[in-house]
């Protein structure tokens, strides 16, 4: 049966900072797009102190000018910004906690940029951590000689989208999602991090489980691809609205079996994913299809303009690959993700198995399903 109501997002105002003298705290953000200025007018409207750190000031000129941030939708107003830097060496000086809110593939170029200027007083949370983001940025920043300090990761909360004006559009707000360190232990020590922001996030198990609650990991990839020929005829539609039919579901409930399958076999269990859409945005969960057709930011979300877009580049190469190698080593049969890997490369031409993440960029080569296994729990 339909349900009548849902439990929708509640617009996210900026609270009083009259009793914030105590909790102030002084953050970085790397990045520039659409999360990193979602992230920026967020933590700003907290009372926070926040300064960015982009490659280029070209790319958001009046935000450089202006040290603001003007955000609509879900956080509405102009917020305060302490600086906007291009190197590392200004910036990390002037904060104690690090964002990163780049591409997922660029983790560990910016472990190697920020490793020379890092202290062990940093603490970093990456904002998108897809499948062991926290264990490659770890294992880049020590190969880089930077300090041993807390990793941990999330998801990006934010659907948004950067307007002609450089302010932020911010059309929704997942309420919940899972948060980890490295291992079990950073993420009980060091928890702290995230939820003085972030309250409502919650701990998770282990890093497997939290790269895989992650709806966006399940759906993009199936979903472009089931989608593939008016994707390349450049035709727009509503990508989960107009891009699903219940044979779509399907796949992306074989898939959903099959992240099931990796994280048991690593001690973790996953909440179905249409209870996961039903805790990021509120959603009728009588069914997955369901589900995603009744995300109220959904009927904003157009299709990819190609084939060559991160739905399809960044969630084949920061998850589903490695979880193919997480599933080998523990002699998991995954045929389903499998199949998304080898179509993805064959319409994009890229080598997947060559570019994606590994257990080698995680420091777990060589190891044993049962080493992992306590490294990861420990």
């Amino acid at each position: 049966m339909l349900q009548t109501s849902f439990a929708f997002a509640q617009p996210v105002l900026p609270m009083d900072t009259s009793q914030l003298s105590n909790r102030v705290a002084r953050v970085g953000i790397v990045g520039g797009g659409n999360s990193a200025r979602a992230l920026a007018a967020y933590l700003a409207s907290q009372g926070h102190k926040v300064s960015i750190l982009v490659r280029d000031l070209d790319k958001l000129p009046n935000i450089a000018e202006t040290l603001n941030v003007r955000a609509s939708g879900k956080i509405e107003g102009r917020f305060n910004l302490q600086q906007v830097a291009t190197e590392p060496a200004v910036l990390l000086p002037q904060v104690d906690i690090v964002f990163i809110a780049t591409v997922t593939t660029a983790y560990a170029e910016v472990a190697q940029n920020l490793a020379p200027y890092l202290e062990s007083h940093h603490k970093v949370v990456l904002f998108s951590g897809k499948l062991g983001g926290a264990l490659l940025f770890s294992r880049a920043l020590e190969l880089a000689g930077g300090p041993n300090i807390p990793i941990l990761e999330t998801d990006s909360l934010f659907a948004c989208r950067v307007q002609d004006d450089e302010s932020i559009w911010i059309r929704g707000f997942k309420r919940w999602t899972l948060f980890s360190g490295t291992s079990r232990s950073v993420t009980e020590r060091e928890g702290d991090v995230i939820t003085r922001f972030f309250p409502d996030l919650q701990a998770a198990t282990n890093i497997i489980e939290r790269g895989l609650t992650d709806f966006g990991a399940l759906a993009h990839a199936p979903v472009v691809l089931a989608n593939m020929n008016a994707i390349d005829r450049q035709e727009s539609f509503l990508f989960y609205y107009k891009g699903l039919t219940s044979r779509t579901v399907a796949i992306l409930e074989h898939i959903e079996e099959e992240f099931n399958l990796v994280a048991a076999a690593y001690g973790a269990s996953l909440i179905p994913m249409k209870e996961l859409l039903n805790r990021y945005y509120g959603c009728d969960t009588s069914s997955l299809h369901q589900a995603m057709q009744t995300v109220p930011n959904y009927r904003y979300s157009q299709s990819p303009p190609s084939l060559d877009h991160r739905f399809l580049v960044e969630d084949v190469t920061a998850t589903l690959v490695p979880l193919q190698q997480f599933a080998r080593l523990a002699n998991v049969s995954i045929p389903v993700v499998d199949s998304v890997v080898t179509l993805a490369g064959v319409l994009t031409g890229i080598d997947f198995q060559g570019r994606g993440r590994s257990l080698k960029q995680y420091g777990l080569d060589g190891l044993s399903y049962e080493q992992v296994h306590e490294a990861i729990n420990a």
